[in-house]
């Protein structure tokens, strides 16, 4: 069975691969399917976006489409950046440069530099959206608690995660393993929430 996951980031794809592993799926990715259609986060929850995601694409490709919206809610910023967190610098008005990521990244250590450690609180959350062509979805969350670092730590993942510090392994998530990070992220767990239904309907 082929399930088309919505993204063109290389990173997110690498990572669907390897929590879908064990289910024998046939996934792609929109830099393969012909014209794919562009479509903007513009709604203010997660749900929305992936919802809108999830369904434009299975429309357009005639597949089963997975799709999911992210962000970081920093406690002490009142919940931001949130479904904006891609978008945080840019909605800021500062220039992006070469990295949007760097940018975002910047801006949050900005406004945190005088915030206490412990207060420093914060979680990544994930929400998935898989749409059949003929409208049908199944939705999963997952969430991932940890603290924001004052400087960065580690050169893998991307986003937000070279200042993401996950207690549990004492390590922030640029500084995991990609096995390691697949167990225990956002992703990993909204992944985990849908597992069971997955097959069942894809079949249907």
């Amino acid at each position: 069975m082929t399930l088309l996951i919505a993204t063109s980031n290389a990173g997110k794809l690498r990572e669907y691969r390897t929590l879908l592993a064990d289910l024998a799926l046939d996934l792609c990715s929109l830099t393969d399917v012909a014209s794919a259609p562009e479509v903007a986060e513009t709604a203010d929850t997660y749900l929305a976006n992936a919802r809108a995601k999830a369904h434009t694409v299975a429309a357009h490709a005639r597949l089963p489409a997975l799709a999911d919206d992210s962000g970081l809610e920093v406690d002490a910023l009142g919940g931001a950046p949130g479904v904006r967190s891609a978008r945080f610098a840019a909605d800021a008005g500062l220039a992006l440069g070469a990295s949007g990521d760097r940018a975002n990244v910047d801006l949050l250590l900005s406004r945190l530099r005088h915030t206490p450690d412990p207060e420093r609180t914060a979680r990544f959350r994930c929400v998935i959206v898989v749409a059949h062509p003929d409208g049908h979805e199944l939705i999963a969350e997952g969430t991932c608690d940890g603290l924001i670092t004052r400087v960065r730590h580690g050169n893998g993942g991307f986003g937000y995660d070279p200042v993401f510090f996950y207690p549990p392994l004492g390590r922030t998530f640029a500084e995991l393993a990609p096995a390691e990070k697949d167990r225990v992220s956002h992703r990993a767990r909204a992944v985990e929430r849908l597992r069971e239904e997955l097959i069942a309907f894809l079949a249907a």
